[in-house]
C-alpha cells in the first residue's frame, strides 16, 4: 500500500519533515517514491506540492493524520496557513473570577428587569387611580344613600310599632263591638221563639 507521511531528519531535538509519498513496508527514513514538500514543525514552515498529493490521493495513496492536517490547511501555493489560538488558559482562579462576573451581571439584569417592571406597575397604578378615586366616592355616595333609605326604613318601623298598640285596641274594640252585635241578634233571635 502507498501511503502518504512525513520522513524525519534534522538532529536531536529540533526536528524537520519532508513530506514523501512511500510504501507502507519500508521504513521511515527509506528511500521515497517521490517527495512532495517539507515541514519544519518549530518555525510553522511548510512548501507542499497540493496538486500533486491530491493526485497520488486519488490514485489510492493514504496520507496520514498528520500529512491529511497539513493538506487541509495549506493554501494554493504549498504554504502553511497556521491558525493562531486566541483562545487563552486561564487558571483556576481567573476562571472563578469570570464565573462570579457573569453571574453578578446576570443578577444585575435580573434586578433591573424586576425594578424596570415595578415602575411600570407604578405608572399604570397612578394611571387607574384616578379612576379608582372616582369608583371609590360613587361607592361612598351609593352607601351614604343606602343608609339614608334604612334610616328611613327603621323610621317606619318605629312608627308601626308604635303605632301598632293603638291599631291592636282599635281592633280589640272592633271585635268586641262584633262580638256584641252577635250577641245582641242572637239574644233578639231567641227573644222571637
Amino acid at each position: 500500500m502507498v501511503k502518504i507521511r512525513l520522513k524525519r531528519l534534522g538532529y536531536k531535538k529540533n526536528p524537520t519533515y519532508r513530506i514523501v509519498v512511500i510504501t507502507s513496508s519500508t521504513k521511515r527514513e527509506g528511500a521515497p517514491i517521490q517527495e512532495l514538500g517539507f515541514y519544519n514543525p518549530k518555525t510553522k514552515e511548510m512548501k507542499l506540492n497540493k496538486d500533486a498529493a491530491l493526485e497520488w490521493i486519488k490514485k489510492g495513496a493514504q496520507p496520514s493524520e498528520t500529512v491529511q492536517y497539513l493538506i487541509n490547511n495549506c493554501d494554493k501555493e504549498g504554504k502553511l496557513v497556521y491558525k493562531v489560538k486566541d483562545e487563552v488558559k486561564l487558571s483556576k482562579k481567573a476562571k472563578a473570577k469570570i464565573e462570579t462576573a457573569k453571574a453578578d451581571a446576570e443578577a444585575a439584569k435580573v434586578k433591573a428587569a424586576e425594578e424596570k417592571k415595578a415602575a411600570a406597575e407604578e405608572a399604570k397604578a397612578a394611571k387607574a387611580e384616578p379612576k379608582a378615586v372616582v369608583e371609590e366616592i360613587a361607592a361612598e355616595e351609593a352607601a351614604e344613600a343606602k343608609i339614608e333609605t334604612a334610616a328611613g326604613a327603621a323610621e317606619a318601623v318605629a312608627e308601626v310599632k308604635a303605632a301598632a298598640p293603638a291599631a291592636e285596641a282599635a281592633a280589640e274594640e272592633a271585635a268586641e263591638a262584633v262580638v256584641a252585635e252577635t250577641e245582641v241578634k242572637d239574644t233578639g233571635v231567641a227573644a222571637e221563639e
